[in-house]
């Protein structure tokens, strides 16, 4: 499990509010427009949406702390490898939109979470992604190590700093409290991200490589 945001819309100004939301309505639409949705398979339309099915479900498996933080999975770097970029940002608009109505959090702070919970991680993971197939040889073991496990610890590592710098900066918690109680349960949490990312992913690439968008088997298994 990890730490995330079920993020009170009282404790930040209205504009900073409005500002994600609209910007966050502009990235979907962005994200829209770029998916190739004419040349999906049937088998990455399936895995999208049985990905997506699958990680709401595991949001529900949450424990409240405090305001503004709960223990539950990211799931963002999953995600983002098995749908891609563009259709994991559209399903993580829309489950974050989902998990209003379970009552998680207050619908005016829908903007801010989609870009904590979605676009953090998917930026990420794709820079890691990026990084690791420029400087790195096409590899089984590089894309499950660096790809899988590493840019699921990082992503949650990422998300604690900013997560906690964030809730400091709208005076919701104490520097005390958040870096130096809640920001190592951060680190921590990184480790069980990373073995949920890697473990789902080596079955997926083993069994259904069809359906991970950011593995090619030619390339990291040496098919010819």
């Amino acid at each position: 499990m990890a730490l995330v945001m079920n993020l009170p819309a009282g404790l930040f100004p209205s504009w900073l509010l409005f500002f994600s939301a609209f910007s966050a309505l502009m990235a979907c639409i962005w994200a829209i427009k770029q998916e190739h949705w004419q040349t999906l398979s049937q088998a990455q339309i399936s895995s999208w949406l049985c990905c997506s099915v699958i990680l709401l479900l595991t949001w529900q498996l949450k424990a409240q702390i405090h305001a503004g933080l709960a223990f539950h999975i990211l799931g963002g770097t999953a995600l983002t490898l098995i749908a891609g970029s563009y259709r994991a940002l559209l399903s993580l608009a829309v489950l974050l939109a989902i998990d209003l109505g379970f009552g998680h959090a207050d619908i005016a702070s829908w903007g801010l979470s989609f870009w904590l919970i979605g676009v953090l991680p998917v930026l990420t993971t794709q820079l890691i992604l990026r990084f690791a197939q420029r400087y790195f040889s096409p590899n089984f073991f590089v894309y499950i190590f660096v790809n899988c496990f590493a840019a699921g610890a990082v992503t949650m590592w990422i998300f604690g700093l900013i997560n906690c710098s964030l809730l400091f900066l709208v005076n919701a918690y104490s520097a005390q409290f958040l870096f130096e109680e809640m920001l190592p349960i951060y680190f921590l949490m990184g480790w069980p991200e990373a073995f949920m990312t890697g473990l789902n992913l080596t079955l997926l690439v083993v069994w259904r490589p069809e359906w991970v968008h950011s593995f090619n088997d030619r390339v990291y298994l040496q098919k010819r």
